[in-house]
This record gives structure tokens, sequence and C-alpha cells, in this order.
């Protein structure tokens, strides 16, 4: 493992330094592929299943595989640097865990770890972007959610002849789509009349993503990045992000996205004058906030927000003792729609401390951008955990959240000033 080093020189292209100036305008392509891999892939994977040769989820695991083993090798070449030791001991205090429930259960269980690398490997990523990089990794891939959504709208059966997703999911997942579905869409996807809607299609856009979730949580990616880089983007960009999000907001039926958008255009303002630890005040309200509702309302079900906070209540409430120590991990598949329940039966409620104080502390608090980005990552998963499952710590989400979150971080930290300061005077 790379040494530990606040001091040492922290960037080099092909062998050859680069002066300040010079590295502010460079664009590097590792990173930039890798950010845009972790929102394209599946994507990309559905598109040679449909039109070169059919995939499994062996391809699927293989692909996430190397993208992040392609990660920890880039960022292993910089170093571990003392500012990089909270997400390093978060990561290494993860495995410790995940050895430990996979000894008391008989059977190995890399879910959480796995998640957890992901936020590593990204949040490293974005540690070491400049600001270029950065800008053209969320540009390019919000044109291409942007493209795809267009082209869904547009036309299905063209969308369906690109990718197909039912396809893919059947081949991938194993998830053979319904008799009803004929579209070649995720049935998923599809929807139901009682849900809330705007009327601008008659399913759940997915775009590039395939699948309803992924597209909705990425209009809150799309929402974190603009409030915490507004000041630092062009107009240009800012309509692309703009228009993108509010496309996805129209089409994907998105009721929590809707309302975590209109929190972070207030929050704009607001956010800069709240101290950044309040934010492990953030999951505890919610939660609270979550049995209120349930106490008012304890018979409330379906898909809306009394009844999927109740779904999540419930759970909670009729939590296994033995889950609270890691030792009911084959019942995790069940709670793959309530976040909560689902990181203490494959964490631990150590795990799960762990988890909230990573989100709540690693984020910098020292400028308004900053305070913004931590405020608004904090909202975005306790608020999705209570409401929703897993889709927060799949890759096509957490890959370019966390990016930004680490470019936040470390984009004026004392790790790069210093490396500049050794730059220049080699």
């Amino acid at each position: 493992m790379a040494a530990v080093d606040q001091k040492a020189p922290t960037f080099a292209v092909a062998g050859n330094r680069l002066d300040p100036a010079a590295r502010a305008s460079h664009v590097d392509h590792p990173v930039l592929w890798l950010g845009l891999l972790s929102v394209l892939y599946n994507g990309i994977l559905a598109f040679i299943n449909h039109n070169i040769m059919p995939l499994s989820l062996t391809h699927v695991a293989a692909s996430e595989g190397l993208i992040m083993a392609s990660a920890i090798i880039y960022i292993l070449h910089k170093g571990i640097y003392e500012t990089d030791l909270p997400a390093f001991l978060f990561l290494l205090f993860t495995l410790v865990v995940t050895i430990y429930v996979s000894v008391l259960n008989r059977v190995p269980f890399v879910d959480h770890f796995r998640n957890v690398l992901i936020i590593f490997c990204f949040s490293g990523l974005g540690g070491w972007s400049n600001e270029k990089t950065m800008k053209l990794a969320f540009r390019w891939a919000s044109l291409a959610v942007l493209i795809f959504l267009i082209f869904e709208i547009v036309s299905v059966p063209f969308y369906v002849s690109i990718v197909h997703p039912s396809d893919y999911f059947a081949n991938t997942r194993g998830l053979l789509p319904l008799s009803y579905n004929k579209t070649g869409l995720f049935q998923n996807a599809l929807g139901f009349p009682e849900r809330f809607s705007f009327g601008i299609i008659d399913h759940r856009s997915s775009s590039i993503f395939l699948e309803q979730v992924s597209l909705a949580n990425f209009c809150g990616v799309i929402a974190i990045y603009l409030i915490s880089m507004w000041e630092r983007i062009s107009r240009w960009d800012r309509l692309l992000f703009i228009a993108t999000a509010v496309l996805i907001l129209v089409t994907n039926d998105t009721r929590t996205m809707l309302i975590f958008c209109f929190a972070c255009i207030v929050g704009y303002f607001v956010f800069p004058k709240i101290p950044k630890n309040f934010n492990l005040a953030l999951m505890p309200l919610i939660v609270v906030a979550g049995f209120l509702v349930y106490t008012m309302k304890p018979n409330a079900t379906g898909d809306n927000f009394t009844g999927r906070i109740n779904l999540t209540m419930k759970k909670i409430m009729e939590l296994d003792p033995l889950a609270v120590l890691g030792l009911s991990v084959g019942r995790v598949a069940e709670f793959a729609d309530s976040g909560y329940v689902y990181l203490i039966y494959a964490a631990t409620v150590f795990g799960v401390i762990a988890f909230w104080l990573f989100v709540c502390l690693f984020p910098a608090g020292r400028t308004a951008a900053q305070r913004r980005c931590a405020h608004s990552l904090s909202l975005f998963i306790f608020l999705n955990m209570m409401i929703g499952g897993t889709a927060v710590f799949s890759m096509k989400i957490a890959g370019l959240l966390w990016f930004v979150v680490g470019y936040m971080r470390f984009h004026d930290s004392p790790r790069i000033r210093q490396g500049r300061a050794a730059d220049v005077e080699s």
C-alpha cells in the first residue's frame, strides 16, 4: 500500500510534471472515463446484449469490478495522504464487518463492502480530479442521459431497438418480462394508473439507466452538483443540467426527487448558514418524523409517501434482534425497498453508525459551496433510505454523487496546495 504522506508530490502525467496553470487546463482522461462509465456502463452492456451478443450477470459484475479495480489502481498510484484516511479507514472498517458477518453466517456476503468500495473509489477519484475534468464528466454524462431520454419520449420502439431494457434485465438479472409487457421496457417502468404523474408519457422514463429508479435519483445528483458548483459553471452548462433535471421530473413521476429539487433551490440560500455538523441530527430527525407519520396513519399502504414510510417503519419495528449483530444476513434480500433496514441487516448496527458518521463528516464544510454539498448529500441519502431502498448505493448513482463530494472536499485542501508547491519547486 502507498505510504501515508501529506507533503509528497501529487501530480504527474506521462512522467512529466505540469505547472499549476497547465494542471488546471489539463483533462485527466482516466478520471474522466471512469466517472462516465459509472453512469453509462449498463447502457453500453444493454446495447451489446441486444445488438451483438447475449450477456449475463457475470458480464455486469465483471464490468463493475473492472471499473473499481481501475479506480483503486489510480488512487494507490497517487498515494494515500493524511486527508484520505477517513475514507480509507471507513473502507477498512467495512472490510472487518464484512468478514465478521460472513464468518457468523457461514456464507460470503460482500454486498455492503461493494457499496462502500464504490464510495471509496469515486470520492477518491473526485478528490484527485481538477475542475475541468469534473465538469466534463458531468456535462457528458448529463448529455447522454438527456439524449436517450429524448429518444425514449419521442419513440419508445426506437429507444427499445437500441438498448431493449426487458431483454437486458431478463438475461442479466433473471427478471423475465410479464406477459402483458410487450413494450420492451423494464416492467417496473410501466407504473400503474394510480401513481402520481404529469401525463407526459405513458410510463416512467428510464433513459440510459434502463430502469426508472436510477433515472429519478440521477436527477438528485444533478441537483447536488448544481447547488455545489453553480457559481463555477457556465450558463450553457446550467441550461443543460436544468433541462435534463426538469425533463426527468416531468416524465419519471418521481415525487421524492421533485421535493428534493425544491429543497435544493431553497437550500442554495439556506444551507450555507447551517453548520455542517447539523447533518449528524438529520438522520435521527428523519427517522423520528417517519415514526410520527406511522403513529398518525398506522394503516396507510400503497406507493405513496405515507405508504412507503409506513413500510419502512413497520420493518424497523419488526426488526430481528439478531440482525442488529449481523446474524440474519440471509434475510437481507427482503428489504431492498427499505434502506435503513437493509443497511442494518447487511452491515450490523455498527456498520450503520459508521455509514451515518461518514456521510455526515466526510464532506468539507469550510466554504458556502461545500456546506451546500454536505447538507444536500445528507438529505438526499437519508431521505431516500426512508422511502426507498438500495438505489443510492448503485454505482450508476453513487459514482458521480461521491465524485462531486470528493472534489468538493479536496479541491482547495492543503494536499493539493502542497502538491502544487512541490511541483513548482521541482
